[in-house]
């Protein structure tokens, strides 16, 4: 089978640190943290009290007041996010078939806040069950995908996928295939999470995977530093429009970059611990290589999994240094995570908008908060710590690793004619 060119027509974020892409990366360029007292919810018991919330976000006004009462936030966050990548992909305005047009797209855990809300509400009641019809739509996690084909009219393919960290890289490398095996002309994929909620922040306490640095949260989130304690928990959406790449240029789009491999793997060691080795890892990495017939060589920067956990980090750049050799002494490395927080199953989308954004401008976005070298890490790997750094991206690659061993990985190469 001769297989089709993907590329990127249009991209949109809603995160912690900017309500659209532009923002977004300026944030990323700027190394502003996006980490603060929780407001969401009274954190004032729990052992974390700080997360990088999304800030100025107003449902109502973005979407009505009607629909945004419709939707969980996560959700919320999905549509205004597809919003902003389908207007900035001209995709709409010219002509095109509907039924060509499809929506992968991805939530880790859905809709908890409405799922929390519902059963308080529920529990404090006089045990008559008093449930909102809008329940569970608003919950199941695949009702984004299903909401932005309903808000747009697109009745091509619409599914959602789910692997906890990995979910919204899933499913991109599934509209990649699809779109490369001329199944679709164009997808709209990515993912949305918003889990800043009392069993958000208590589950992930109970497991200690979260940062307890309550004294300081615009620094807790730090890859790669010897006192890293846990990761930070953020939420968002980072949405973007892969197109097959002639069906782009006959309707003169603009493109952003071209996608060029996925590669997936399993851990099948632990349902939260990563390999230690990092096999998972190592292979998933040489499967996306593969899948983009690509050389180690090839890779200017990697944007990193790199959630600020002591083993999650050590583990990721063992699996770098046995894919790459001596060549990982050339590449860039960085955690966005560190301004972000960790979205979850968002963090694919917004972290491949950031590799997007890194190979079209030549410049890396930093890894922040860094205090401490970790003698753990070998002398001469390049963090990019703390500033950003110019260089000419060719190509980088993104990785996400979710709970249950889930690994995707990513390659997104400047784009030539």
């Amino acid at each position: 089978m001769d297989l089709k060119r993907v590329v990127v027509t249009g991209i949109g974020a809603i995160t912690p640190i900017g309500n659209s892409a532009p923002e977004f990366w300026n944030a990323l360029l700027a190394g502003k943290s996006g980490a603060g007292r929780i407001t969401l919810f009274n954190p004032e018991k729990f052992k974390t009290k700080f997360a990088c919330e999304v800030k100025d976000f107003d449902a109502n006004e973005l979407l009505g007041r009607k629909e945004a009462r419709r939707l969980d936030r996560f959700a919320q966050f999905a549509l205004v996010s597809t919003d902003e990548a389908i207007a900035d992909s001209g995709l709409k305005d010219s002509a095109y078939n509907p039924d060509r047009i499809g929506v992968i797209y991805a939530s880790g855990i859905g809709g908890i806040r409405t799922f929390e809300d519902e059963i308080i509400e529920f529990a404090n009641g006089d045990g008559t069950p008093r449930f909102s019809p809008f329940f569970i739509p608003k919950m199941i996690l695949d009702i984004a995908a299903g909401q932005i084909s309903i808000r747009h009219g697109f009745r091509g393919i619409n599914y959602a996928t789910v692997s906890a960290c990995a979910s919204s890289s899933h499913a991109m490398i599934d509209a990649f295939n699809y779109i490369r095996m001329g199944k679709a002309d164009a997808i709209i994929t990515g993912g949305a999470e918003s889990t800043i909620t009392q069993g958000g922040v208590g589950g992930f306490n109970s497991m200690k995977a979260l940062s307890e640095r309550n004294d300081s949260p615009e620094t807790a989130s730090r890859p790669f530093d010897k006192d890293r304690d846990g990761f930070v928990l953020g939420e968002g959406g980072g949405s973007l429009v892969f197109e097959e790449y002639e069906y782009a240029k006959a309707r003169g789009a603009k493109i952003y970059a071209e996608i060029v491999g996925g590669g997936m793997s399993a851990d099948a060691y632990h349902i939260t611990a990563p390999h230690p080795e990092g096999l998972g890892a190592i292979n998933v990495i040489k499967n996306a290589l593969s899948d983009a017939e690509m050389n180690p060589e090839d890779i200017d920067y990697i944007n990193v999994h790199g959630t600020s956990t002591p083993l999650g980090d050590l583990a990721e750049v063992k699996a770098i240094m046995k894919v790459y050799g001596d060549h990982v002494f050339n590449l860039n490395i960085s955690s966005t995570k560190s301004m972000t927080g960790h979205t979850l199953g968002a963090a694919g989308g917004i972290e491949l908008i950031a590799c997007i954004f890194a190979v079209r401008e030549g410049i890396i976005p930093p890894t922040i908060n860094h205090f401490t070298d970790d003698p753990a890490f070998p002398e001469g790997l390049n963090f990019t710590f703390n500033e950003p750094q110019k260089r000419a991206v060719r190509a980088a690659l993104s990785n996400t690793f979710g709970f249950g061993g889930h690994n995707a990985s990513l390659i997104v190469k400047k784009f030539e004619e």
